[in-house]
């Protein structure tokens, strides 16, 4: 017998949102590493708290949705809000019951100071290295650096003269020279007009270096900094001394770095510079000999690896364009990101990560 199309609203429901989640979906194993990660921060969120006062949204839900904003492309904390409303799978991730209500989307403004800081951010990363070192996933001799341009929440006509002296608007800047010395923006003044090469439209901007282990690809460390004409290799050398690297290892990096100066910075420190060779209308700071070893190609081929992690925080996370504003908040938004990164990566490698439906 044919039963008729009509819905009934219940008032009750005796399922949970557990049992909603499928046992194999991969979502489930990223909740229990971001666990893991998040109790190893209790210690600094707990500083963060007063142990008086009316009870606020547990910091590891929000932190919790901001992984998830980053894995599911999520473009704004707004959008994520709605999808915190109706997706069970959202709120199963977040620690949200069917009938827990859902805070509202300033939350995340009120408590972007004390959340979403640099420290954070900077501690969820390296706990995501130390998981990745507990597994035996992380190389120790053989790494890849690069960099990359994280354009600003800025437009060319914010950029205008630091002396005042400019039109109404600063939309008429045709035939102007303008450059970082004289200029600022209004918006984001530690943004800075930079170009990815010659020939390519410049933009406001920060630099984004980060350091891979070349045997898994996983990101061992991020620098994010003002942007600058040596700002890539000075990038590099701060990422390999707080990472410790030192005699003994390899570093392979494109024809960007191979300058006198950064060379010589490498083999002070005892690490084989597998970089590679600037030969048009110049001498090579690379030596013939460690250009010819077999050790100098496997870096150039494992150091094209890292442009995965750029591709995937550009277009699956959120650094296509920077939602904040600051160089201390693009430091924590985007070692965030990086972060989120890694627990994909390490979702790949061990098989249980697979692009699923929300």
């Amino acid at each position: 017998m044919r039963s008729p199309d009509t819905q009934q609203p219940g008032l009750f429901s005796y399922v949970s949102v557990e049992e909603r989640v499928p046992a194999t979906h991969p979502i489930r194993t990223l909740r229990v590493l971001v666990d893991a990660l998040l109790l190893e921060l209790n210690d600094e969120l707990a500083r963060r708290y007063s142990n008086v006062g009316r009870p606020s949204i547990p910091p590891e839900h929000l932190l919790r949705a901001s992984v998830l904003q980053v894995v599911y492309s999520v473009r704004s904390e707004r959008l994520l809000m709605e999808q915190l409303n109706y997706n069970l799978l959202f709120r199963w991730f977040v620690g949200l019951n069917v009938d827990d209500r859902v805070w509202d989307h300033s939350t995340f403004s009120f408590n972007r100071e004390r959340l979403f800081d640099e420290r954070i951010a900077q501690r969820f990363f390296e706990n995501t290295v130390l998981l990745a070192r507990l597994q035996e996933l992380v190389s120790d001799e053989h790494f890849s650096v690069d960099g990359t341009l994280l354009e600003a929440w800025a437009s060319h006509k914010s950029f205008r003269r630091k002396d005042g002296n400019d039109d109404e608007d600063g939309g008429d800047f045709r035939g102007q020279k303008r450059g970082n010395d004289t200029h600022a923006s209004t918006s984001d003044p530690d943004a800075r007009l930079v170009r990815k090469s010659s020939g390519h439209q410049a933009r406001l901007g920060y630099l984004a270096n980060v350091l891979m282990e070349n045997r898994n690809g996983l990101l061992i460390g991020v620098d994010v900094r003002i942007a600058s004409g040596t700002g890539e290799r000075d990038g590099a050398l701060a990422l390999l001394d707080a990472a410790g690297v030192g005699v003994g290892a390899s570093l392979g990096a494109d024809r960007g770095y191979d300058t006198r100066e950064f060379v010589n910075s490498l083999l002070a420190r005892g690490i084989a510079p597998h970089i590679a060779r600037h030969i048009s209308r110049r001498r090579s700071a690379v030596d013939g000999r460690t250009a010819h070893s077999r050790g100098y190609a496997m870096s150039q081929q494992a150091r094209k690896r890292i442009e995965q992690g750029f591709g995937w925080v550009k277009t699956v996370g959120d650094l296509r364009k920077l939602p904040v504003v600051g160089l201390a908040r693009v430091r924590a938004w985007a070692t965030w990101n990086f972060a989120a990164y890694n627990l994909i990566r390490l979702g790949g490698i061990g098989g249980w990560w697979t692009p699923a439906p929300t």
